[in-house]
């Protein structure tokens, strides 16, 4: 996956934010894995991922619906934000011990 900004986790926050409570885990997990398979893609043809994009974790939410970006005094996107940091930690640590 490329280096992570805020933006990106906005963003994912944001697909998640658009979605019922229930399905959030899941569609984080699938946006990370969506973005590192576009990036190992990008590596390998030197050609943005048909479905995915560049490799960004950005790319790979912007393919869903994004809700309007709330302030931080909303507490369900709060929760969205930390969702996705607390998966990309989960992703990250994986990574190292593979």
């Amino acid at each position: 996956m490329r280096p992570l900004l805020h933006g990106d986790v906005s963003a994912a926050a944001r697909a998640l934010l658009a979605l019922p409570q229930s399905e959030r885990d899941r569609i984080c997990i699938e946006m990370i894995t969506e973005a590192e398979l576009a990036d190992q893609h990008v590596a390998q043809t030197g050609k943005l991922h048909p479905a995915y994009g560049n490799g960004s974790l950005m790319a790979a939410a912007r393919t869903r619906t994004l809700a309007d970006e709330p302030a931080f005094d909303d507490v369900e996107y709060c929760l969205c934000f930390e969702l996705v940091l607390r998966q990309l930690v989960r992703f990250h640590i994986s990574q190292r011990h593979s």
